[in-house]
């Protein structure tokens, strides 16, 4: 009886391992499908290559982030091109208006830079700091991750604030909402209650499709090599 009873475990197991497989495939995506259904106006595949790049820097030892921003900088300025998810309740925070820098584009911004003073937006992924009080009012520093994409964000003062000229009215006037010196500028009366909900220790990713950073990006080709040789170039 306990032979037999032996065979049918053993025979058993294959079976329990395939039948789990797909449960845990479908643990693994649900979260991008429950974004999606969250924020059916942004671009699946941008929400995509956010949880990704956050996926590998849990994977390297990053703690997790209850939040998450998505900023689309692909869209134009007049658009909601900014989400913030709450990655725990699995809710949709915020669908903003956001600003990129003077000199990355009119309407649409184009161009991006992580060299001071050029007064352009950055792509990648960031990490919320603290928050504090400076020349554009409340607003939120962000460590920028990416060696040669971001990662002088500090250095630039490349932060999350509430701007006037982030508004519909202006866009309707202008074709475009105003610009920033390359931060993501929010609309003035969400600007603090956003900044709380994102302060010390979120993650911020800024998209756009540019090949060369698609192809580069240690978070979005996620390597123990690449993260090794970012950890190395850090700050």
């Amino acid at each position: 009886m306990m032979q037999v009873l032996r065979y049918a475990a053993l025979a058993a197991a294959p079976i329990l391992a395939v039948c789990l497989a797909p449960a845990a495939h479908a643990t693994e995506t649900s979260l991008a499908a429950a974004l999606q259904k969250l924020a059916p106006n942004a671009n699946p595949q941008v929400i995509d290559l956010a949880l990704k790049a956050t996926d590998c820097a849990a994977a390297n030892g990053m703690p997790p982030s209850e939040r998450l921003a998505v900023i689309d900088y692909s869209r134009p300025s007049t658009e909601p091109r900014l989400w913030v998810f709450d990655l725990t309740q699995r809710k949709l925070l915020f669908q903003e208006l956001v600003a990129h820098g003077k000199n990355s584009g009119d309407n649409l911004a184009t161009r991006f830079s992580n060299k001071p003073e050029s007064l352009e937006s950055s792509l990648g992924l960031f990490r919320t700091m603290q928050s504090y009080d400076g020349h554009n009012g409340y607003s939120l520093r962000m460590n920028g991750l990416e060696p040669g994409t971001n990662d002088k964000a500090l250095e630039r003062a490349i932060v999350i604030h509430g701007a006037s000229y982030v508004d519909s009215g202006t866009a309707g006037k202008l074709g475009r909402i105003g610009r920033s010196w390359g931060c993501p500028a929010v609309r003035k009366a969400i600007a603090k209650q956003l900044i709380d909900t994102m302060k010390n220790g979120q993650y911020v990713f800024s998209y756009y499709p540019d090949q060369q950073w698609l192809a580069s990006s240690p978070y979005l080709k996620c390597s123990n090599a690449r993260m090794a040789s970012a950890a190395r170039a850090a700050p």
